[in-house]
């Protein structure tokens, strides 16, 4: 088992997380990213009421930004590995910096400009992702990181709860050329707030060809049963479980209950769910934390079970804020035990599995739901759905590890 040097400076090891001035930076910084990511497919639909971009102009410019990012997640889990993480954060936050204003300069003019704008918008969003998750395990030390992580997923709730009202708001008073230059500045400063790490830099190896250090990655990968086992769940439950409530969760709202409250209810409860999660989790060490965490994942059946009969808006809340919360459970030891147990050398690299796979995925799920709702029935959809979000996690607890997300030694 390999674990990152834990040479931190004796004033910086006291304390929570928050109060290192490195990981607040850090944290700043994942925060203004994920803020920029949430608002731009928001904006741009706001510029559809406004008429300045078609429905169709819209898919394509948000499939672009998808194309990016998922082209983007192994090469920047590649280049932090390969490079300095600070470096591969700062030129990723610098692209979709640079490109953000070139979207709004293309809003109401020229779509193929916001295509390929979106693009670069994705590609630097891709980049920073398994960087930022590597860059964490660099500036906390070992036995802080549940809480740092912790710190980390509130504050993208947090973003998710509170930002549709700001964005709203401001486009009040303003335009969404405007609103995409806030984007801007906010990846300009997710580029420029963090810093290098408190503890030792992580050694690499001389230089491969890229194809080889890809290959390491995954057979680093391979040496953690339990990671298969938790991402193949994680793969499951996001592309089926998450994509049957997005897809069905609207058309329940209306056909159940004639009115867009519940769809709006059961997503802020969702939110509400995943904070009381955050803040439970960041101190809470159960024995057996991979079950408990892999228990977390499977309560997200819970949301298509909800779904399956008119059982009452309240019980639709009931189970979306249990659905948020069980989310956190998973996902802060999740990243947690990566940042432990994975190779530092090599943590970039799994880390950008674990992104690719998780959600690279769901727009496949987000395909068939439909289709396969109209040929089978939208509650035998549901009904399976909930089904597999039970047994993926249940299977993945009997993984070698998976108790405790530990890898067992030789």
């Amino acid at each position: 088992m390999s674990t990152t040097p834990n040479t931190t400076r004796p004033q910086e090891r006291r304390g929570a997380p928050l109060l290192r001035p490195t990981f607040v930076r850090l944290w700043c910084a994942t925060t203004a990213s994920g803020l920029a990511t949430w608002a731009m497919p928001f904006i741009l639909g706001l510029a559809v009421l406004h008429g300045s971009l078609s429905a169709v102009g819209l898919g394509l410019v948000l499939a672009a930004r998808t194309a990016g990012f998922l082209v983007a997640v192994p090469l920047g889990g590649l280049f932090a590995d390969r490079h300095s993480r600070r470096a591969v954060v700062l030129w990723s936050g610098l692209a979709a910096a640079v490109a953000s204003p070139v979207l709004a300069a293309g809003l109401g003019g020229s779509i193929a400009l916001m295509t390929v704008a979106a693009a670069v918008v994705g590609v630097g969003q891709g980049a920073c992702r398994p960087a930022f998750q590597a860059l964490t395990a660099e500036v906390v030390p070992v036995e802080d990181r549940q809480q740092a992580n912790a710190a980390l997923t509130f504050s993208v709730r947090g973003v998710t709860f509170l930002a549709p009202g700001l964005t709203a708001l401001l486009a009040t008073v303003t335009s969404p050329q405007v609103l995409l230059l806030v984007t801007a500045a906010l990846w300009l400063a997710a580029a420029l707030l963090p810093r290098g790490g408190d503890t030792a830099p992580v050694e690499r190896p001389a230089r491969a060809p890229f194809h080889a250090e890809f290959i390491e990655g995954l057979t680093e990968a391979r040496r953690h049963s339990w990671f298969l086992a938790g991402l193949g769940a994680l793969t499951v439950v996001i592309a089926l479980g998450y994509s049957a409530t997005n897809v069905l969760l609207p058309l329940a709202s209306r056909d159940h209950y004639g009115t867009e409250a519940v769809l709006a209810g059961a997503l802020t409860a969702y939110t509400a769910g995943a904070l009381v999660g955050a803040l439970l989790v960041a101190r809470w060490k159960p024995r057996a934390q991979g079950w408990w965490a892999l228990f977390g994942l499977g309560l997200y059946a819970l949301a298509p079970l909800s779904l399956v009969f008119p059982v009452g808006g309240l019980w639709v809340f009931a189970a979306y804020a249990v659905v948020g919360l069980g989310v956190e459970l998973f996902n802060v030891p999740w990243f947690t035990a990566a940042q432990r147990e994975v190779a530092p050398d090599k943590l970039a690299r799994v880390s950008s599995l674990d992104f690719l796979f998780a959600y690279g995925l769901a727009p496949v799920g987000l395909a068939l739901i439909a289709p396969a709702a109209q040929a089978f029935g939208a509650q035998n959809v549901l009904l399976a759905c909930a089904a597999l979000c039970v047994l993926a996690p249940a299977l993945a607890a009997l993984a070698p590890g998976a108790r405790d997300f530990r890898t067992p030694r030789d």
